[in-house]
Order: C-alpha cells, then sequence, then structure tokens
C-alpha cells in the first residue's frame, strides 16, 4: 500500500469505528432501558391506542369498548352515573368522538397483529391468555414497540447529526437529547401517546429528505411522499415540516426558470411533484378515511375544529417560560440544542434555515393552539416531535464549546459533564412529575420544585424505583388515584373562580 493510500484510509478506519462504536453504546444502552418500558394505556393514550384495539378485536371503529375500558381519570368525564358514555362522546355519525390520530396504531398494528396470532394460537392449544387487546402480551408490545420506534427516531437523528458534526459530538447530543427533555416519559413511561412516534416519523423523514436532496428521483420522491404522508397520520402540526421540501422546490424552480432550457426542467419538476403530492395524499388515507367514518366528513377533526385558537393573542413566551410546562425553563437542554441552529449555518446555510423556518412555525402554531401549555404533560411534549432538530442544534453547540478548549479530552469532559448533570435534573424533575410531587397539570411553584430536588428526591428514588420494576401495577394505582384527586381539586378551584 503507498503512503498516500495510507494516508486516505486511516482516518476512514477511524470513522467507521467511531460509528460502529457509537452503534454499539446506543444500542446497548437501549437495551438496558427496557426495563423502564411501562405498558399501561392511558389518557390520550386510550384515544391513540383504540383504532389498533378496535378493529384488531371489534372489526370496527366505534370505540365504545376503547372508552370504557380506558383508565379512571380518562373516564370520569367521559360516561354517566350509569356507566354509559355521556350523549357528547358521539358525533352525528353516531360513532364515538375520537380525534386522536391513527399514526400511532398504524405504526403498532404489525406488532399488535403478530401477538394476537399467536396468543389466538397459544389458546387454540390449551392456554388460557385473554384476547383482548389489553391483556400483557398486547400491552407490552405495545411499549416495546413504541420504545423500539423512539430509539429509531434517534438514531436517524444521530446519523443526521454525524453528517455535519464530529462523532463524538453527535454521541453526546443524541444522549443528551434521549434523557434531559421530554421524550424519556413518552418513550418508557406513557407509551401510548403518540410523542415517541412522532420523534421517528419526522427523522425519518428528515433523514430521508437529506439523503436524497439534491438529485432524487421519480421513485425516490414518491418514497419522501409516502413519509411525509405517514408523518401526518403521526401527528398533525408535523404538517409544518413540509415547509422544507415545499422551500426546496421554490429553489428548484427559481434555478429552472433561470436556465435556457428551463422548460423541460420546469416540467420534470412538476411531474416530480404531482407524484410526490399523490404519495403524501395516498400515504394520509387512513386519516382521512377514519374522520369520513367518525365525523362524516375527511377534513373534519374534532375538536381541534371547535376550540377557542389563540389567533389575535398567541402565547409566545409562555410556551417557552411559563412554570406551566414552559419549554425552555422546564427542559433546559433545550436552550443549546435550538441556539446550535444557528451555529449549523456555518456547515450547511441551505439546510439551518429550512430546518429553523419549520421550527419556527412549529412554534408558532403551538403558541396559537389553547392547550398550548400540554395539559398533563412533562415539559411542552408537543416539541417532542422535533427530536432531529434538537439533536442536530445540540451536536453544534457542543462542537462549538468544544473550540473554546485546547486539548480534546477535555473538552469531552466538560460537555459530558454538563449533559450528565442535565440529564440527572431532568430525571428528578420527572420523578416529582411522574410521583406528583408537583402538580401534572398547571403551574408549579419553582421553588418547591428545587427544593425537592435536593431533599426529597434522593430519599425516595430509589425505594420508588424498586416498586417501579418489581410492583408497578401498585405504584401506577396510585399514582392514578392520586391524579383523580387532583384533577377534582383543580375542577372544584375552577369552579369557585367561575
Amino acid at each position: 500500500m503507498s503512503v498516500a493510500s495510507r494516508t486516505v484510509s486511516a482516518p476512514l478506519e477511524k470513522a467507521e469505528h467511531a460509528a460502529s462504536f457509537s452503534l454499539k453504546l446506543l444500542l446497548c444502552l437501549f437495551l438496558l432501558s427496557l426495563p423502564m418500558v411501562n405498558p399501561w394505556v392511558r389518557g390520550d393514550g386510550v384515544g391513540y391506542y383504540a383504532y389498533v384495539r378496535s378493529l384488531l378485536i371489534n372489526h370496527d371503529l366505534r370505540f365504545e369498548d376503547e372508552w370504557k375500558s380506558g383508565n379512571p381519570s380518562f373516564v370520569m368525564n367521559r360516561v354517566d352515573e350509569s356507566g354509559h358514555l355521556r350523549a357528547d362522546q358521539y358525533t352525528r355519525t353516531g360513532y364515538v368522538a375520537n380525534h386522536f390520530s391513527v399514526g400511532p396504531s398504524i405504526l403498532w398494528s404489525p406488532f399488535l397483529v403478530a401477538v394476537h396470532w399467536v396468543v389466538l394460537g397459544l389458546n387454540h392449544f390449551g392456554a388460557h391468555i385473554v384476547a383482548n387487546g389489553y391483556s400483557r402480551p398486547y400491552v407490552i408490545a405495545m411499549a416495546l414497540a413504541t420504545a423500539l420506534y423512539g430509539f429509531l427516531g434517534l438514531w436517524l437523528s444521530f446519523d443526521l447529526a454525524r453528517k455535519y458534526f464530529e462523532e463524538r459530538w453527535a454521541l453526546l447530543a443524541t444522549l443528551g437529547i434521549w434523557f434531559a427533555s421530554s421524550l424519556p416519559v413518552y418513550m418508557y413511561f406513557n407509551p401510548s401517546w403518540s410523542h415517541a412516534h412522532s420523534a421517528f416519523a419526522v427523522a425519518l423523514f428528515l433523514w430521508y429528505w437529506h439523503r436524497t436532496r439534491g438529485a432524487r428521483t421519480s421513485k425516490q420522491w414518491l418514497t419522501l411522499g409516502l413519509m411525509s404522508g405517514l408523518m401526518l397520520d403521526v401527528y398533525y402540526p408535523n404538517a409544518l415540516f413540509l415547509l422544507v421540501p415545499f422551500a426546496e422546490a421554490l429553489q428548484d424552480y427559481r434555478r429552472a426558470l433561470l436556465d435556457r432550457k428551463s422548460g423541460a426542467a420546469v416540467r420534470q419538476l412538476l411531474l416530480q411533484h404531482a407524484a410526490y403530492a399523490v404519495a403524501v395524499i395516498f400515504a394520509f388515507l387512513p386519516t382521512l378515511i377514519t374522520r369520513w367514518i367518525v365525523y362524516g366528513h375527511p377534513l373534519q377533526f374534532g375538536v381541534y375544529s371547535t376550540m377557542h385558537w389563540h389567533w389575535t393573542l398567541p402565547m409566545l413566551l409562555q410556551v417557552l417560560f411559563s412554570s406551566d410546562h414552559g419549554l425552555l425553563v422546564w427542559t433546559p437542554i433545550l436552550i443549546p440544542a435550538i441556539a446550535g441552529l444557528w451555529f449549523l449555518r456555518r456547515q450547511d446555510p441551505d439546510i439551518a434555515w429550512k430546518l429553523s423556518l419549520a421550527a419556527l412555525a412549529f412554534y408558532l402554531v403551538i403558541a396559537f393552539y389553547p392547550n398550548w401549555d400540554g395539559l398533563s404533560s412533562f415539559g411542552n411534549r408537543f416539541f417532542v416531535s422535533l427530536t432531529p432538530l434538537f439533536v442536530l442544534g445540540l451536536a453544534a453547540s457542543l462542537q462549538r464549546f468544544g473550540a473554546l478548549f485546547a486539548r480534546s479530552r477535555t473538552a469531552v469532559s466538560a460537555a459530558g459533564l454538563i449533559i450528565g448533570l442535565l440529564m440527572l435534573w431532568n430525571g428528578g424533575f420527572i420523578f416529582q412529575w411522574g410521583t406528583h410531587l408537583i402538580p401534572a397539570r398547571g403551574p408549579i411553584s419553582w421553588q418547591e420544585m428545587a427544593r425537592n430536588q435536593v431533599t426529597v428526591v434522593p430519599v425516595r428514588l430509589t425505594n420508588t424505583l424498586g416498586t417501579y420494576l418489581l410492583r408497578r401495577k401498585t405504584l401506577m394505582e396510585r399514582i392514578e388515584k392520586e391524579d383523580i384527586e387532583q384533577m377534582r381539586s383543580r375542577q372544584r378551584q375552577e369552579s369557585r373562580s367561575q
């Protein structure tokens, strides 16, 4: 081998080794984290899970059984004294008004269909497993699938970040967002909600868009369209990420029109974008069809259409800084993650402004949304969809931070220490929120929260973790009872204030 060949191959081998190590580390951490998966269907998760369960077990989309089988805090305001669903729970078509998105059920369906067939097969040979969609095999499969999708979203985000930044910073950023943001709550503790799926769907869309940009074939446009439609099925505000290919399309048309052979180029672009639009609509059909069946119109989205949106007075500062689940104060690791989108412009100005545009649009929509605080939310759960942007931005900030040090080991150690402290803080905060040391809904007292972090969490964490791992059902029943008490107390306060 020549000296030149060795000079070229050495860095490549080093990069491949680093990538292999990162993948093994991330995969190992994921497998070690699986005991934290909490197999329950609760709250909003009742609506998300209802599609796959109703189709699999009842072969319809009526949802009465799913609503009545929900956790007590979900059911309490939806049934009358006789235990029947209230009239306001039905639409004009006679179906239960399930406004939650169908996308999570689409992603769960391969796992749950397989489990259902296994359960039926085992029962045929004498087993006595309840094949109702709610017994342990089903909810465990659902929870593990959610964790898997969350991990795949992180891996795709890491893979995107390492295309621009050194492997170590991409890895640290991935770990930071994994364990110091709102993601772990919806990846493990509340797996029946849609947010981990949304992180995956957005990451898959952006990863593939980035991989194929510049010279996308017609087949790749179709594939991107299917991914885009799935992203919308999972979570409606993800439509804002379509601004990324839209901005790209405007640039392509501009370049084509400046070309002397613009006619042929524009026609080619029109055909490709038409194919993309058809693929998006095709992949979005599950949502349109379920809206048609449940509400009587494919573009009727239930409660979202009747809410009083803050069009004239958006909650711009509250979304970021309120003690009522403000994004930056509940999950401070997102401060450098968001700032990093500005630093990204040095690596790739084109992708930086496109992603920033999508992030800004997403933020504005949440600021207009009536329930901008996410109600029962750890941090502002809506922004879990931006996980790939946060990983990319945090990697940018970490690399810029590392440049302040003369020695790379010192830089990595300092950055790792900061990320580790933010993980510990976030873990304690999640513990307080999950065990109702602080209110799950509404504003919290920062003084009480900080005091708990130092004096209460270290004392209670070990015992509660043991209960969570060994006697989880008992712990979940206690948490559910406390949640109902907090909800009733909040309702009484609101009634007195009116």
